[in-house]
């Protein structure tokens, strides 16, 4: 139990070190945090799609950071690294960070153009589909929520847990806090019921080298049997107790011819 209350434990200072680095580093494009235990202490990766604003001048950023996760969460030596991701338009939370940006840049009248454009981009990156949830109190006083999706999105099944990225974010509004959700399907996913056709050409020149392969073999068998065939016999040897036997008869002959 003592283990298990032990990892427990890490992994809810990992999550509380993600959310509060995700509070306070906003419009820098963040993406993750992951946290890695070192004997020279915590080392903590930080991935965002704009790096240069995240480490600030000469980076007092990341000296501010480290000595504000030192007081607040008790780590004795934090080493921040900063990551550049690769795709941010296949990011769910960068794409929601944009999207809470805008509405809290332009208001809500525009939510529709904002998520549409948002979500044009994330198709035009490469994915296989994508989802946006927008719930708020847009664009009237009332609570409504509204979705905007294209593409073909897993929503059971083990690839709709593993697979399809998650994101949330809030744009805080004169109206009232907004709730936005993004899920991205990558291109990268391995469906099950993904099939794939081979070519004629290919499948008859597969074929034609197993057939190749059959003939080869089948000529070495032959030429084997024909060498054996071909080799003439040994003549067997008489064993050798016989031998010892004839030897002595031979030696014990001439001794009885002078005793006559």
């Amino acid at each position: 139990m003592a283990i298990e209350r032990k990892f427990v434990a890490q992994n809810l200072k990992e999550f509380e070190i993600g959310e509060f680095i995700m509070e306070n580093l906003k419009k820098v494009g963040y993406s993750h945090t992951k946290l890695q235990r070192t004997p020279l202490g915590e080392k903590i990766i930080i991935s965002a799609s704009r790096p240069g604003l995240l480490i600030g001048r000469k980076g007092q950023n990341i000296k501010n950071l480290t000595k504000t996760l030192k007081k607040r969460f008790g780590l004795e030596n934090p080493q921040i690294e900063i990551g550049e991701v690769d795709s941010p338009d296949l990011d769910p939370q960068i794409i929601a960070e944009r999207i809470a940006n805008s509405m809290e840049r332009f208001g809500s009248a525009r939510f529709k153009a904002i998520g549409h454009k948002v979500m044009e981009s994330v198709m035009a990156a490469g994915a296989l589909g994508v989802e946006i949830l927008i719930a708020g109190k847009i664009p009237s006083a009332r609570a409504k929520s509204w979705r905007f999706y294209q593409g073909y999105l897993k929503k059971c099944g083990n690839i709709s847990q593993t697979g399809v990225r998650k994101a949330y974010a809030a744009a805080n509004l004169k109206s009232g806090t907004v709730g936005i959700q993004v899920r991205i399907m990558p291109p990268w996913i391995k469906l099950p019921d993904d099939i794939g056709l081979r070519e004629e050409k290919d499948v008859v020149a597969g074929e034609a080298a197993a057939a190749e392969e059959i003939a080869a073999e089948e000529r070495a068998e032959e030429a084997q049997k024909e060498e054996a065939k071909a080799e003439p016999e040994k003549p067997k040897r008489k064993p050798r107790k016989k031998a010892v036997k004839q030897e002595k008869e031979t030696k014990e002959t001439p001794a009885e011819n002078t005793e006559s």
